[in-house]
């Protein structure tokens, strides 16, 4: 893949080496307790001028600028130019195919280990996802390297392709599509639910790839190869794939991101058709037929 020195976009957030902060302010919180128990208990000047030392300095801590914000690594860097390609792909298409929208490009926030998102506390075990409550994208960027040893998923594109994924969710939340997959997840069936988690994952899928058609004729991104290498990725992280390799009886109505089949079926199908209406199939043909 063809990404370096390329532009990159301004809407990276790198919080790696930073420990994740409380809720409602981070270490603000802890400010407002010492200070309201220091009062309360009318301690001596003396422990009252350690306390407020003690919330000041918790205060700057909190205040601090991340530790990762400092760095300007490879990771950072292909991150970056990847989000900004599907900021020119996605907001040109928004303009020309979806009737009254425009694209509002997420944030992507890189960490390590942990991370408190709009979604709740999260650690890199659950990889790389979209919280749609504050419309980000969460990636510790360890993830390229499991996916290139674990899931036998090397190379540039396979980790473009799934910082695609991603974003495609963003997409799908703009176009209404996540709203369909609340109301299942709220009708108390976890058939259903998990049923139409299958269907939101494999259009996020087709989205990506869609983005890959687009982004090679914006900036001549592919080289031999690149295209296998996600599918090679979309392959490896199947449902039925996971479940296998976990040694688990392989259970399609657990499934809820798609077999490994219907994974590389429809990023294939994406690539190949580009437009951004045949993404609806997803939510057309019946289950059976995905």
């Amino acid at each position: 893949m063809r990404w370096r020195g390329r532009q990159r976009s301004s809407n990276v957030e790198d919080r790696r080496g930073t420990r994740p902060k409380l809720a409602v302010g981070g270490g603000g919180i802890i400010v407002v307790i010492i200070v309201l128990a220091l009062r309360f208990f009318d301690a001596p000047p003396a422990v009252q001028q350690l306390g407020g030392q003690i919330a000041q300095q918790l205060q700057n801590d909190g205040n601090a600028a991340p530790v990762g914000a400092g760095l300007d690594d490879e990771s950072r860097e292909f991150v970056s130019v990847v989000l900004h390609d599907t900021e020119t792909v996605w907001t040109q298409l928004f303009d020309q195919q979806v009737q009254g929208g425009s694209y509002v490009p997420p944030r992507l926030v890189m960490f390590s280990e942990s991370v408190n998102s709009g979604c709740g506390m999260a650690s890199s075990a659950m990889g790389p996802f979209y919280c749609p409550a504050d419309r980000t994208v969460y990636l510790d960027p360890q993830f390229f390297d499991e996916l290139a040893r674990r899931h036998r998923s090397p190379g540039d594109f396979a980790a473009a392709y799934v910082i695609a994924h991603e974003v495609a969710h963003h997409v799908q939340n703009l176009m209404g599509y996540s709203d369909l997959a609340d109301r299942a997840r709220r009708s108390g069936s976890e058939r259903d639910a998990n049923r139409m988690s299958v269907r939101l994952e494999l259009q996020a899928d087709f989205l990506a790839g869609i983005w890959a058609f687009h982004a090679d004729r914006h900036y001549d991104i592919l080289e031999d190869g690149d295209v296998q290498e996600a599918i090679q990725a979309a392959f490896q992280i199947g449902d039925d794939t996971l479940q296998r390799e976990a040694r688990r009886e392989i259970r399609p109505e657990h499934f809820t991101h798609g077999s490994s089949v219907q994974r590389t079926h429809w990023f294939r199908r994406g690539v190949e058709s580009g437009k951004l209406k045949d993404c609806e199939l997803l939510f057309q043909l019946d289950y059976e037929q995905l």
